[in-house]
Order: structure tokens, then sequence, then C-alpha cells
């Protein structure tokens, strides 16, 4: 017998979604910081279940709905294996002095009322080499928060900075996943297409630089000159430092310079990292294998145990400063395992909503009423930004939005590089902000910055898609094309 399935109503589409809001609002009331520890992942199952019953009462069955969750889960694992295997570097990082050594001389050369805007440029510059904000926060982010605790600086507003300037690099980079992406969908070139994002993405950051500027002026350096050179003696007592020390951090740039995929990049990044401690910091590892109490064996196999425990559970120092403890005593595998758990729960819930037609209903009203190029690229980025909310992943941000928008744009004889730039401006930027998403969980693992703390920090991220959505409504920079070819660009098929 052949399965009917009724179309979903707008009030079927809203019902899991209002329900979800509701419950993440009581998580974040009721557990506060401890919300994304398990709290959010209930919230997002239970939204889920709804979804799902929303769906058998429609008319599908649940071995398609498995299905679906099966396949939404399936695009997460390759941000899972990179988040292991960032895990562990930041473990082996720790351990062989590269972090150290990258705050030792962040504390040196950065001047304190200069260092937010410092720290944006610095990530800019980084992500715009590489193309990868995450490798970017992982590695030069975690140094720069090492910096700012030495410096007695804000933690979420150098979390918002790093964001901002990892974010700007990594979307204007022709070397950046979501930058190949956008065009892809939209069937744009890809670099008329960051050409094009040049005109709100310059003005952003910059307007952002001005402002960690601002943020960052009043802060007194001479006030703290004392603390720094006191973390400096710190450092310099447990490590050997040096710019050999950054030896691992520069084979990784030039892996990802050359293209290599993320997580064997990574990957080889730390287990570098570990035999960096090995050969350098013996005395660092040797004290931790006496704290591990691996008195009586070898010191090389009391040396691998060390480096194979900070792949899987990272390094836990013990030194006379608590603030050097709690700086430096992070990363390994099971660092990650929370945010692995709220991305597959993240993922599962749009999936759902996805495979039973929900997530479109809601889209298609959303539509409804755009006339003007204003309200469609205004509607696009407000599209990807609740797309980021209810899959949690910024590549579902960018594919979904541009599929479903891409003949519309061509209707209205909008050049495709609208929807190009607008699916950027207002899915990848905002990945970050959401703390349920995969992007904003990962931030949070990596800096240790809850997403809701450096949420109005993080300027470049905030600026970029209202500025957009003003120069839609202003007709600044909006290109169109002849009817004819926007009817054949209709006809085209989407490309990923």
């Amino acid at each position: 017998m052949e399965q009917k399935i009724k179309d979903a109503s707008l009030l079927d589409a809203m019902i899991p979604i209002v329900i979800l809001v509701g419950l993440l609002g009581s998580s974040v009331y009721l557990f506060e910081d401890n919300s994304s520890y398990g709290p959010n992942q209930i919230a997002l199952l239970f939204s889920m279940g709804i979804a799902a019953i929303i769906g058998l009462k429609n008319g599908y069955v649940w071995d398609d709905i498995e299905k679906g969750i099966v396949k939404g889960i399936s695009r997460s694992l390759g941000a899972i294996l990179i988040l292991l295997a960032v895990g562990s570097l930041i473990g082996t990082w720790m351990l062989s002095g590269t972090v150290p050594t990258l705050i030792y001389y962040g504390l040196d050369l950065l001047n304190p009322s200069m260092f937010y805007a410092a720290t944006c440029l610095i990530c800019a510059i980084v992500a715009l080499s590489i193309g990868s904000s995450w490798t970017t926060a992982a590695t030069v982010g975690v140094a720069l928060m090492g910096v700012s605790i030495g410096m007695g600086m804000s933690a979420p507003i150098t979390a918002g900075a790093i964001i901002s300037g990892s974010y700007f690099g990594d979307k204007i980079s022709p070397l950046s996943e979501t930058t190949n992406l956008a065009p892809a969908i939209a069937g744009t070139n890809l670099f008329e297409h960051i050409q094009y994002m040049l005109w709100t993405t310059v003005p952003s950051i910059v307007i952002a630089l001005l402002l960690f500027v601002a943020v960052g002026f009043g802060f007194e350096p001479d006030a703290q000159a004392n603390r720094i050179e006191e973390m400096q003696a710190m450092l310099n007592q447990e490590f050997n430092l040096g710019p050999h020390m950054l030896v691992p951090l520069i084979v990784l740039l030039a892996m990802a310079i050359k293209k290599v995929p993320a997580f064997p990049a990574v990957a080889l990044g730390a287990l570098l990292g570990g035999v960096w401690a090995v050969i350098f910091q013996p005395h660092t590892v040797a004290g931790l294998a006496q704290s591990m109490s691996l008195e009586g064996i070898s010191s090389v196999k009391a040396s691998i145990i060390v480096v194979w425990t900070a792949l899987f559970d990272g390094v836990k120092f013990s030194t006379t400063s608590e603030t050097l403890n709690d700086l430096l005593s992070r990363g390994g595998m099971s660092s990650m395992l929370n945010t692995i758990w709220l991305i597959m729960c993240a993922m599962t819930f749009g999936a759902v909503l996805e495979r039973v037609g929900l997530l479109k209903r809601v889209v298609s009203a959303f539509l409804k009423g755009a006339t003007t190029a204003g309200d469609m690229i205004t509607r696009t980025i407000l599209t990807c930004i609740g797309t980021n909310i209810l899959t949690a992943d910024q590549y579902m941000a960018i594919v979904m939005p541009g599929r479903m928008y891409k003949e519309e744009f061509a209707k209205r004889g909008l050049n495709q590089l609208n929807l190009s730039r607008s699916l950027e401006d207002g899915g990848t930027l905002t990945s970050p902000l959401i703390p349920w998403n995969t992007c904003g969980v990962y931030m949070q693992s990596v800096l240790s910055v809850n997403p809701l703390d450096y949420f109005v920090f993080a300027f470049f991220n905030l600026i970029n898609p209202v500025l957009a959505i003003i120069y839609a409504h202003l007709g600044i920079r909006i290109l169109r094309i002849p009817i004819p070819e926007a009817q054949s660009i209709e006809a085209q098929p989407t490309k990923i």
C-alpha cells in the first residue's frame, strides 16, 4: 500500500520550535553556565520527539524518520573527528610548551591597551592564510586567551575578538570550506563571490576593530606590569621556552596552506606536539609522571604514558599558581565528549525537522510577501540565522536557504552573487553565537567561554549581517540581471 503523507501545516512546524525555545530558555535560567552540559541536550531530544510525533501524525513512518536522523548525524561526523583531534592537539601542545611559548611572547609583545584589537587582527591574518576559523581559534586563539589571563583582561571580550578575527579571515579566504560552499550552492564564481563580499565584510571588520580599540583604550597597562612578569617567570620555570617550540604550529599552518584536510592535519600536529614534549620538556613530562604515580618504571615507559594520556585526557598541572593551573590544565579527546554529545543531539533535532517537512514549511511561510531586493536579502539572512538555530549546523544554514531561494532570486532578476553573499553574511557568521550550534559549542570547548558571555563582544559577527541588511534596503551594491538571463539561471540545477 502506498504511503500517504499529509503536508505539514504552519502550526505543525511551529510547535517543536516554540517548545525548543521555551526549553532552552528554561535550561539557561535553571542551570546557567552549566546548561550546555546536559540540560540543552535533553531540550533538543525532547523537541525532536515532538517533531517526530507530528511527522508520524502526517503519515511518515518511523523508518523514514530514523533514516533522516542517521543522515543528519552523518553530516556532523567530519566535525566530530576534527573535535577529537583538536582535543588531542591542545593536550600535547600544552605539554610540549608550544602554547606556553605563544603565551610568553604574547605577554611580551602585546600592548594591553591595544590587546583586543591586536587579537582580532592576528586571528584575522592567520584565518585568512589557512581558511579555518576552527584551527585558528584552537591554536592562536587558545594562546591569546592565555595572554589575556596573564594581563588580567576580560575573557569574554578576548573570546569575542578571537571569533571576530577568525571568522573575518575564514569568510574571505579562498581556502575556507564555507567560502567555497556558498558560491557552489548559489551558482557563482568563487573569486567573484569573495570580491562581492568585501563590500560588507571590510567595513564590518573596520568598525569591529575600532570598537575593540575603544573597549581596551581605558585599560591601564602599568597596573598589570608585575602580574605579567610573574606569569612569564612561572612559564619559564615550568617549561623550556624558545622559538623552536613553535615548530608544531608552523607545521600545522603549512599543512593548512597546502590544503591538507583538517582532520589529518590537526592529528599530525597533535602527534608532533607529543614528540616535541618528550624531546624538549623532559622535566615537565617527568613531573607529570610523578603526579600520576608512575615511579618505579622506566623513564621511556613513563614518557609514553604521559604523552598518551595528554592525547586522550589532556594534561593537569599542579604548580603553585592556581591561575597557571587553570590556564594549562586542558585538552584531550575526553574534553570534547560533551561537545560531541551536544552536536549529535542538535543534529538529530534538525534532521527530524528537515525529514518531516517542518523546516521547509516555516521557510516557505517566511518568504511570502517578499517583493523587493531588500526583502529577499533580509529574509535570506534571517532564514540562515534561523536555520543555524534550528539545525545547529552552519553548513545546513548555507545549503538549505541556498537551495530554497536560488530560484526566487532568479525570478526577481537578482544576480546570484546577492544570494551567495547573503548565505555567508547570515549563515557563516552567526553560527558561533548560538550555544548549541556546532560552531558555538566548539568555540566554548577551545576558548572556555560560553557563547552567551562573548555574544555581545563578537562585534564583527554581529555588525556584518546588520550592515548587509542596511545595504540591501538602501540599494547599495545590489547586482541585477536581465529577466531572460534570470530565467536561464532558474532552470539550472544546484550543484554542490
